[in-house]
């Protein structure tokens, strides 16, 4: 997630430098040909291409909201997770009879274990990456055998559940509200995994792209008239405006993507394990919080 640090103008460069490129070189190829073309071509109004760049403003501001929202979705998921994280164990506190704190340790350090596990699944990487610490060897070997391993995690939550159910440790009423909020866990992960699986299409990239670049080809058309050495900088000053912010889109379409915009999956998992270890009294292994890598946190 990005910080409200200090403005990223190298990272701005790095993601736009292709297009940059290119938009170099069809301004220059587009001077060029239209000199050669200067008794053919009619004069271009600049009425056109501030038509077309209003068009291409209202798509990519469109398209801005809408993965605005999924990001801000992502989010409120992952704020859902924090809020049930507690829960859990504070119903598991209150409910259980006297004698099960070793029982409820398990259940803290496996739910941890969980939220590290999920954010790392949803950004691509190993699931299991440091989970040693949190769960025993068998119950990571059986995660280990399924293909979804935070779902697994949170079988292993609900059995252990029903275990205390059984051994009437817990009564009816208090059965169902830990289902309950194991329930909103796994609601939680699915949501979390719709965003992560569904993906804007390609071609939307590519016709605004194809849009921007004939937007360069009438605007130097437009420009003709003035000196090459100020109607070039000003293309790329424009388009690079579009492409900025089209990318921008583009990042926060998928929040969980492993890059600086990315909903901070790492750092909130950091903080639930803080706070659940504290509510246990399991202070002796508590993490530093996540530090900021420049300008955005993960």
């Amino acid at each position: 997630m990005l910080l409200n640090t200090r403005f990223p103008l190298l990272y701005m460069a790095r993601q736009i430098k292709w297009e940059v490129l290119f938009v170099l070189l069809i301004g220059f190829l587009a001077n060029n040909i239209i000199y050669l073309l200067r008794n053919i071509l009619p004069p271009m109004p600049l009425t056109i291409p501030v038509f077309i760049g209003t068009a291409i403003s209202v798509i990519i501001s469109f398209n801005l909201n809408q993965s605005y929202e999924r990001w801000w979705e992502a989010r409120k998921i992952w704020g859902s997770i924090v809020n049930d994280s507690r829960t859990l164990v504070l119903q598991l506190q209150s409910f259980a009879i006297a004698g099960n704190d070793e029982e409820i340790k398990k259940i803290t350090l496996r739910q941890i274990a969980w939220c590290f596990s999920l954010g790392q699944s949803l950004r691509g990487t190993n699931p299991l990456t440091n989970l040693k610490k949190y769960i025993s060897e068998i119950e990571l070997e059986y995660v280990s055998t399924h293909d979804n391993k935070p779902l697994a995690l949170l079988q292993l939550h609900a059995r252990q559940i029903a275990a205390l159910y059984q051994r009437h440790q817990i009564n009816d009423f208090q059965l169902v509200q830990l289902n309950t909020t194991t329930t909103n866990l796994t609601n939680s992960m699915g949501m979390a995994e719709r965003i992560k699986t569904t993906v804007f299409p390609v071609t939307y990239k590519f016709f605004l792209h194809l849009i921007i670049y004939f937007f360069v080809i009438i605007m130097s058309i437009g420009l003709y008239s003035i000196k090459v050495y100020f109607s070039v900088p000003l293309l790329v000053l424009i388009s690079s405006s579009f492409f900025f912010l089209e990318k921008t889109a583009t990042q926060l379409q998928d929040p969980f993507s492993n890059k600086p915009t990315d909903t901070p999956v790492t750092a909130i998992a950091i903080t639930i394990e803080t706070n659940l270890k504290q509510l246990i009294g399991d202070t002796a292994f508590i993490p530093e919080p996540a530090k900021a890598k420049q300008f955005y946190i993960s």
